[in-house]
């Protein structure tokens, strides 16, 4: 009968776990539109795969009453399970306990579950609904906050860490997002910032609502802070899942490989006419990804912030690769801060987890004028050059277009050690455009010219027939080959295949001094 009585203890006592803050708790929760900490655990992980850890904790703390405030878990949900069958570990804030807030316990909590990750080799996925740190635990909870944030820094590029934005996430919270390597933001329910509306007006005057100032699409658009933005939970949790399955564990091993059927010699005929005859007309970068991946699947990241580039997942003959390319189609598609930091982030990323990157360049040079100098675009511009450069992943090359000065030499040129490169036909590899290098070159003869503009028409020609298309590089080795659109996929993936036991090294150091 002892031990009846005993194990009846133990599952009231999880079934209190379980409740969180308690029945009005959470259907309080569920009229603000948000689920509870475990039904985001229940979305994202395999059904019945959730094993969790530290369910009866309670906090220590004895001030301002709180030692009459306890509940089980203490406003965090901890442990382990499975996406896809492969093994991740989790935690998910608790709202409708104290607010979700940090006490040096859910520290703790955080920090055991990101430690097992570590030791296991496995990501760790963090579900943010949380009202910030524990104010009544006072240094007990910042401290709590800095042992996560070491561990984020230490862990970074070793497991890959997705964070998830579902509710309020202010104060000195938002660093452990921002430290890990995706974040996921839903609308109208979720925000980020480091202080809320009420001290921004008190300080600078300016009256603005939480969405403004820190909401899914504010981060999504304007400040590039979240990579995938949502309407609703449950997508954004499917979301997750499908980002995890591009992924290794971690920096040790490979990405899964996923049998998908798509033909590897399957041509692509729209490619062969999908760039315009004229050099200042746009296309969709997009459209040739989509053509070249597998089943025309294609896993965006940073959508909508700094479009001018394009950053993302798919797949070649079922194995990961990690794409960064020029869009024609916004501004030309040409670098400017944003797009470089943009770049620079994903390519270090991808390098740090043995993921191949692959290259789709149309891009005429670095966006002039005085806002981007100011807002330190040489720098901003080198970290991309930098992540290329240090990258020992296979990297891979396809100039589709406009390669043009500087910019041709950050986005993987053979002299930062890009392994493949590969040309179309219509591709232009010179210091600078056809038009604004014969102003320069032929300056002398167009001023002597008894008609300027028709002779600078004529020069604009003589320039483009000699340097404005790839043979000039092919012919110094500075493009590996030239090769018709219709076969790009079927290159890539040859290409991708002789490169599979690459092995590349930086000289010994501590770290580099990447231009931040």
């Amino acid at each position: 009968m002892n031990n009846e009585r005993k194990i009846l203890e133990l599952k009231q006592k999880t079934e209190l776990a379980e409740l969180g803050g308690g029945e009005k708790a959470i259907e309080k929760q569920h009229s603000n539109g948000k689920l509870t900490a475990r039904e985001r655990i229940d979305i994202l992980l395999d059904p019945n795969s959730f094993y969790e850890i530290d369910k009866l904790r309670t906090h220590t703390c004895t001030e301002f009453g709180m030692e009459n405030k306890k509940f089980y878990g203490d406003g965090i949900v901890t442990g382990y399970g499975n996406i896809n069958g492969r093994l991740v570990f989790v935690y998910s804030f608790d709202f409708t306990v104290i607010g979700g807030t940090l006490s040096k316990t859910v520290g703790e909590k955080v920090s055991k579950i990101m430690e097992m990750a570590a030791k296991v080799g496995a990501p760790v996925i963090g579900i943010n609904d949380s009202g910030g740190a524990r104010i009544q635990e006072g240094v007990d909870a910042l401290a709590g906050y800095t042992n996560i944030f070491i561990k984020n820094i230490l862990y970074s590029g070793v497991i890959p860490q997705i964070s998830a934005i579902v509710g309020p996430c202010a104060g000195g919270a938002v660093y452990s997002p921002a430290l890990t390597d995706f974040i996921f933001m839903v609308r109208k329910t979720a925000y980020m910032f480091l202080t809320g509306p009420k001290v921004v007006e008190e300080v600078t005057h300016e009256k603005v609502t939480a969405e403004e100032l820190g909401g899914a699409d504010v981060h999504g658009k304007k400040s590039g802070v979240t990579h995938f933005t949502y309407d609703d939970e449950k997508s954004l949790f499917e979301g997750i899942r499908t980002l995890v399955g591009f992924l290794p564990q971690n920096n040790t091993e490979e990405s899964p490989v996923s049998e998908n059927g798509d033909d590897p010699l399957r041509p692509c005929q729209e490619l062969n006419s999908i760039v315009p005859e004229n050099p200042n007309k746009p296309y969709d970068m997009k459209d040739v990804i989509t053509k070249i991946v597998d089943n025309g699947v294609f896993f965006e990241a940073h959508k909508d912030w700094a479009q001018n580039i394009i950053v993302g997942f798919a797949r070649l003959n079922g194995k990961s690769i990690g794409i960064v390319a020029n869009q024609p189609k916004v501004m030309a598609g040409v670098l400017d801060s944003n797009a470089s930091v943009k770049g620079a982030r994903f390519v270090r990323f991808c390098d740090a987890f043995n993921i191949p990157v692959i290259t789709f360049e149309d891009v005429p040079g670095f966006l002039p004028g005085t806002a981007q100098e100011f807002a330190g675009i040489i720098d901003h511009g080198a970290k991309l050059m930098y992540a290329y450069g240090e990258a020992t992943v296979p990297k891979l090359t396809v100039i589709t277009r406009k390669a043009y000065g500087g910019a041709y030499c950050v986005m993987n040129s053979k002299q930062l050690r890009g392994d493949i490169i590969y040309a179309w036909p219509s591709a232009e590899i010179a210091v600078m455009g056809a038009e604004g290098a014969s102003k320069i070159v032929f300056a002398k003869e167009i001023r002597e010219s008894s008609d300027p503009d028709e002779m600078l028409k004529q020069k604009i020609e003589e320039y483009r027939d000699r340097f404005a298309n790839p043979y000039v590089a092919v012919e110094k080795g500075f493009i590996d080959d030239i090769i018709v659109p219709e076969n790009t996929r079927y290159r890539l993936i040859k290409a991708l295949e002789m490169l599979k036991n690459k092995r590349d090294e930086n000289p010994p150091k501590k770290h580099g001094n990447i231009p931040l």
